[in-house]
């Protein structure tokens, strides 16, 4: 079988689920900060730990992009 036409598709995939998980931690970061300035920073907090998390998948799905890019 010919993995030509397979790369490319695993590729694109996680390029578009690292910059979902980006898009989510931004969201989470800019809702932490309003949380901040509200004074509510246990809700900040709760909104930074989310972001974080999609900090850590975003960068999960750019490690197996490079390990694409490397073969």
């Amino acid at each position: 079988m010919d993995n030509t036409l397979v790369k490319p598709a695993i590729g694109t995939e996680h390029h578009k689920k690292a910059a979902e998980h980006h898009e989510h931690a931004a969201k989470y970061h800019h809702e932490a900060a309003k949380h901040h300035e509200a004074g509510n920073h246990e809700k900040a907090c709760e909104s930074t730990v989310k972001a974080l998390a999609h900090h850590a998948l975003a960068s999960d799905h750019q490690k197996e992009n490079l390990k694409q890019h490397a073969k």
